[in-house]
């Protein structure tokens, strides 16, 4: 699994808006809305790295209202959880 997170900054009366979008797309897990330098955290699970470039790149810098963006692209986990094994129901190979 591949997992990201996009820091997005928005047009301000946009931010509701991009973030019920965000939650709608496929591959992406969560979306929070922050304060500070960035508007939006949106988290990225997916199953390969073509899979991650396809919805960063493809789907959400294609919405209205982003003014700019920055990729997080995760190589290790550290957690008390077994998130693996949560995140990846539903995506098993078919």
């Amino acid at each position: 699994m591949v997992s990201a997170v996009v820091l997005l900054t928005v047009e301000r009366d946009k931010i509701n808006h991009i973030a019920e979008k965000l939650a709608d797309m496929h591959g992406v897990s969560e979306v929070y809305s922050v304060a500070g330098r960035y508007d939006l955290v949106a988290v990225i699970r997916v199953q390969t790295n073509d899979d991650l470039s396809s919805v960063v790149t493809e789907h959400i810098r294609s919405l209205e209202g982003i003014t700019s963006s920055e990729t997080l692209i995760s190589f290790r986990v550290f957690s008390r959880h077994d998130l693996d094994r949560v995140f990846s129901i539903g995506m098993e190979k078919k």
